[in-house]
């Protein structure tokens, strides 16, 4: 069974101040879900389902449909914020969408396969999607999921923090521990994250962080939607709270007998986290192209 490929495409880009996920980078127009789809494909995906918000859903498909017509089947599931809320009243003040695990859950009805998640917004290489792949057709099981792990030295923003989920694993490789940083950045020649009281801790060059490259087995559905659950019993008041994959996945190792592989990549990460970053993303994909490994024009 070929594994289906999930894109969080619903973010509100707030940091950013546009709709990042349909910007053009690649030489041909390509955005960067465009080289994700691309790797997917050569990785043997058979699958595209976006995440996206219904209110640019028709301007989402145009720029989408014609080009992947024919290559690989696509699906699409709007992140709702009534979606496993039934016994709850979502208070008036509440707009922000439920977090990365709820956009996940949203996808239950459609996702039957295999499957990864990723970000719209990231540039994740062509390792992590035939890694990926490897571990789903070889070594994942109900109890036993992914992540794929990159070094933090090749993750970071020239032009601003960066928050980054550091992973901790033991002898075995297995995530045992997950924690959200939301303050990383390069200071006089070593990686610091910063606490809310301006207290800096150091960190290896070469810590593996998520960059939000999951891999799961669809048998993973209920438990994220008794988590999400949990979530809003003690959230539901809080219209800014999230509940993020990164929480799914601690809840998920504290269960008896369940584990996530941290599978190391040595690919570089790059994305648009600020509006400064994509000159220097546009660079980075136009190397790829003239080093030869995509082509100037994707889907031509």
């Amino acid at each position: 069974m070929k594994p289906t490929l999930v894109i969080m495409a619903a973010g509100m880009a707030s940091r950013y101040g546009s709709m990042k996920q349909i910007q053009a980078f690649g030489p041909s127009g390509e955005t960067i879900m465009d080289y994700s789809i691309y790797d997917a494909i050569k990785a043997g995906f058979g699958k595209i389902v976006f995440i996206i918000r219904e209110d640019f859903a028709e301007e989402f498909k145009a720029i989408f449909e014609p080009k992947l017509k024919g290559r690989i089947s696509t699906d699409y599931v709007y992140q709702d914020l009534r979606s496993f809320m039934e016994g709850y009243n979502i208070p008036a003040d509440r707009t922000k969408p439920w977090g990365t695990a709820h956009a996940v859950l949203c996808t239950r009805d459609v996702v039957k396969e295999p499957f990864v998640v990723i970000n719209a917004d990231d540039f994740y290489g062509r390792d992590a999607f035939e890694k990926g792949a490897a571990f789903l057709a070889k070594d994942a099981k109900d109890n036993v999921s992914a992540i794929i792990g990159y070094e933090l030295q090749k993750t970071l923003s020239d032009h601003g923090s960066v928050s980054r989920g550091v992973c901790k694993q033991d002898a075995n490789g297995n995530l045992v521990e997950f924690q959200e940083l939301t303050k990383i950045y390069e200071e006089n020649g070593k990686i610091v994250s910063e606490a809310a009281d301006g207290a800096k801790t150091e960190l290896a060059r070469n810590t593996p962080v998520s960059m939000n490259f999951w891999c799961f087995l669809p048998s993973v559905f209920p438990f994220f939607e008794k988590v999400f659950r949990a979530f809003v019993e003690k959230n539901l008041q809080n219209p800014k709270s999230e509940i993020y994959i990164g929480n799914a996945a601690i809840a998920y190792i504290q269960q008896p007998g369940n584990e996530i592989k941290i599978v190391p990549t040595g690919a570089k990460w790059f994305g648009v986290t600020y509006k400064e970053d994509a000159p220097g993303v546009k660079k980075s994909i136009d190397d790829l192209v003239a080093s030869g490994q995509y082509p100037k024009s994707l889907w031509a």
